[in-house]
């Protein structure tokens, strides 16, 4: 009997720091919809990056493929974010609306999702 308590004691003083139990113990991964780059990355960035990022046009970093979006992440992310008169703000010099804060959070979900395509 005294097994079975200091089993169950151990269990729930190790279970809460446990990665993968987190997970499956809050249910909040539920209720956050799945970004893909297909469905919403993509659309995204025909529509905000183009013609500057899409070859031949385009003669910027090019991001016409899932691989280079995922590649460039951290610095799309980072040039979005920047303050609109900064030199590295994209898009550059305004050719395009700047991505709203909506937007800009997909890209965020989309990476902490670890990218899926």
């Amino acid at each position: 009997m005294n097994k079975i308590l200091l089993l169950a004691l151990v269990a729930v003083l190790i279970l809460p720091f446990c990665t993968t139990s987190k997970k499956a113990l809050s249910g909040a991964d539920k209720n956050i919809p799945l970004v893909s780059y297909e469905k919403d990355i993509s659309p995204i960035i025909k529509a905000r990056c183009s013609p500057c990022h899409f070859p031949p046009e385009g003669k910027k970093e090019a991001l016409d493929t899932y691989e280079a979006v995922k590649t460039n992440i951290d610095d799309l992310l980072l040039r979005v974010q920047l303050p609109h008169d900064d030199p590295k703000f994209m898009p550059f010099k305004m050719k395009k609306e700047p991505l709203s804060d909506s937007l800009i959070q997909v890209f965020k979900l989309w990476k902490e999702q670890e990218m899926p395509i």
